[in-house]
């Protein structure tokens, strides 16, 4: 009885520490400390990196995807830390959750991709690499971020199961975080479908890229 207890009690605070460091809107923070203004009434409005790099600020950009890669990162390592394995894929997916419906924004945040990187190079890093890879290969194939992304979280799981060891969190996990930056991105499915959506360099798309 006492273990449950001890087991529910890590789950409920690896859950909750997770969500609150996802939530952490790094874009938000960082255009504003670097003079940029709000990110969310530039471009797309999306608080991730390539929202910030529509302002023309590569280091803010690239601060914002360290910080939202660091994040899911350190919540999955911070609970595998102090509990266990399965209360860091509670934390990673929690810290996921929290990027993309942080609670300081009014659950309006990013698309996740930063983050889920982040967290899958913590929970497997074998994986992590392979998605990566996977992700360098089709953006220099196609020029297309959106499309890199959705490629390498489709495979996420693929690569968990061959590549590490397949316990069930982290499965789980990992195709959770897969669906879910599926339907945070389904604008730009729509613009891949119809041949519209921005390459890697060219001018970007208007609200909801």
């Amino acid at each position: 009885m006492f273990a449950n207890t001890a087991m529910s009690v890590a789950l409920i605070a690896s859950a909750i520490g997770g969500y609150l460091l996802g939530a952490i809107p790094f874009g938000v923070i960082t255009t504003r400390l670097g003079g940029a203004g709000d990110i969310r009434k530039v471009g797309s409005g999306n608080i991730g990196a390539t929202n910030v790099l529509r302002t023309g600020r590569r280091d803010l950009a690239l601060i914002t995807l360290l910080g939202d890669g660091a994040k899911g990162a350190a919540a999955v390592l911070l609970a595998a830390w102090l509990f266990s394995s399965t209360a860091a894929a509670v934390a990673g997916g929690a810290a996921f959750l929290g990027h993309l419906f942080p609670v300081w924004l009014g659950f309006r945040g990013g698309k996740g991709v930063a983050t889920f990187f982040g967290v899958l190079f913590a929970i497997a890093w074998p994986a992590g690499i392979a998605a990566a890879l996977t992700w360098l290969a089709v953006a220099a194939l196609s020029r297309l971020s959106s499309l890199a992304a959705l490629t390498a979280a489709a495979l996420a799981p693929a690569y968990i199961f061959l590549l590490h060891q397949a316990t069930l969190p982290r499965l789980w996990l990992a195709a959770g975080m897969a669906v879910l930056i599926f339907i945070r991105h389904h604008e730009n499915i729509r613009r891949l479908l119809a041949g519209t959506e921005p390459r890697i360099g060219a001018a970007e798309a208007p609200a909801g890229s």
